[in-house]
């Protein structure tokens, strides 16, 4: 489903990524880890065709990124507030999405009418504009958009962070309920060590831009990964 080859970025000729090869098959739900600066984001952004890297390719669906447009019509992501358009409310950004891919406002409001307990009454129909929601709102819309029009990759940076203990564990139960469906690749970064290994079956640790540990997500995996990351 996706494929890396030979990835690098570098930026004034430091080195902030370097992938030999990973590959993520249809289906997996795939967790990446590290501190801050170990390139989880430079790598998703490499993914969405953000950035170019230095070198190396990536591939979704045997579509070349860098080179086609054609992975977009099945990729749903949210990186940061940055995909929201600021000026538009929930339920007009909501409808966007949605008209970019071929539903209509009532195929939009059957979807997000199942989010209504992570909305907990505090986004729709409040006639808030998004950039003045708080960044745990913004969030909580960004992930929800990214799901509109049944996307066969989903991309997610930080999904839990800003978000209150409560919406934490309803987005896993999402989460969890959405990397049942083995038609559906999902990706997530986290600094949450305990939410990503409930959630994932595959987990990479990244350090300075290097890939140190893949593994398959197992009962040992959290305790793996904290003593990891308390050397």
């Amino acid at each position: 489903m996706i494929h890396t080859s030979e990835i690098t970025k570098k930026y004034e000729g430091v080195s902030v990524l370097n992938i030999k090869n990973i590959d993520i098959p249809k289906g997996q739900s795939f967790g990446l880890v590290g501190n801050n600066g170990a390139g989880k984001t430079t790598f998703f952004n490499l993914l969405l065709d953000l950035i170019k890297p230095t070198t190396g390719s990536i591939s979704t669906n045997n579509i070349q990124v860098d080179k086609s447009e054609g992975w977009k019509k099945f990729t749903g992501s949210f990186i940061d507030e940055s995909f929201l358009i600021g000026y538009l409310t929930p339920e007009e950004y909501f409808y966007f999405i949605g008209d970019l891919r071929g539903q209509n406002k009532a195929d939009i409001d059957s979807f997000i009418s199942q989010f209504d307990e992570i909305f907990n009454d505090e986004i729709l129909g409040k006639k808030k504009y998004l950039r003045d929601l708080s960044k745990g709102n913004q969030k909580k819309a960004g992930i929800v958009a990214a799901l509109i029009g049944n996307p066969s990759v989903v991309i997610l940076d930080e999904p839990f962070a800003n978000l209150d203990p409560t919406t934490q564990i309803r987005l896993k139960q999402i989460l969890k309920s959405l990397v049942k469906d083995k038609d559906l690749t999902v990706l997530i970064s986290s600094h949450d060590l305990g939410h990503i290994t409930e959630v994932c079956e595959r987990i990479v640790v990244l350090e300075k831009g290097d890939v140190v540990k893949d593994l398959k997500t197992s009962p040992e995996t959290l305790k793996e990964l904290e003593a990891h990351f308390a050397l």
